[in-house]
């Protein structure tokens, strides 16, 4: 997770991504100079960078000769920039809550990014398993109706279950955020049927502790 400002920069490097993506196992830039079509010194002045920023690391240093080779590799198999890095202008999920907004959504999922971000840094360094649901799927409806009825029968149900649970006074309890998603499948050029007036949602639920 990159939360910070600089260090999304320089992965969104094009260059410097297709480093990150070759260093998901160890490398030189020796071995990476031939694989991005650049010069050894160039390859080096970009790893300097990434390292400096903390994505990749050193894994070992080889001597050959009167020359040391570095060895690193990508701190992360994969990254994911949290809209902390652009926290001035990152959407804020308590301005205008509207629960049929496409933007509001947006502005939840930014949120569970940077929070569900956070917590997986606290639990890497406390040693323990962080605790998390969530389901993904996709539900295709006859018609708009059918989808809105659907939309306050899964509220309500939500609902339901949340009034169950919810224990405001329970002794060690702990808060989780639940949040619910419904909207539209992105339709494919390759799909076989034509995309319908109204594009069938997926929804998907997620709690994070």
């Amino acid at each position: 997770m990159i939360d910070d400002p600089a260090a999304a920069g320089v992965s969104l490097d094009p260059v410097r991504a297709r480093l990150l993506a070759a260093l998901t196992a160890p490398g030189s830039a020796t071995t990476l100079a031939a694989e991005v079509g650049l010069s050894r010194q160039k390859v080096n002045y970009h790893l300097r960078a990434l390292e400096r920023h903390g994505l990749i690391e050193l894994v070992e240093e080889r001597r050959k000769g009167n020359v040391t080779e570095r060895i690193v590799q990508a701190t992360a198999a994969s990254y994911v920039i949290s809209p902390a890095a652009l926290s001035a202008v990152a959407p804020d999920p308590g301005r205008a809550p509207d629960q049929l907004s496409a933007r509001w959504l947006l502005a939840l999922a930014a949120r569970l990014v940077r929070e569900v971000g956070e917590l997986i840094k606290r639990s890497t360094k406390a040693g323990q398993r962080l605790a998390t649901f969530a389901i993904d799927g996709e539900v295709r409806f006859a018609s708009a109706a059918d989808r809105a009825a659907f939309a306050e029968e899964l509220g309500a149900t939500v609902n339901r279950l949340v009034a169950k649970y919810h224990d405001e006074k329970a002794a060690g309890g702990r808060h989780h955020r639940l949040i619910v998603a419904l909207h539209p499948s992105i339709t494919r050029p390759a799909d076989d049927e034509p995309a319908p007036d109204h594009p069938a949602p997926g929804p998907a639920t997620s709690t994070e502790e």
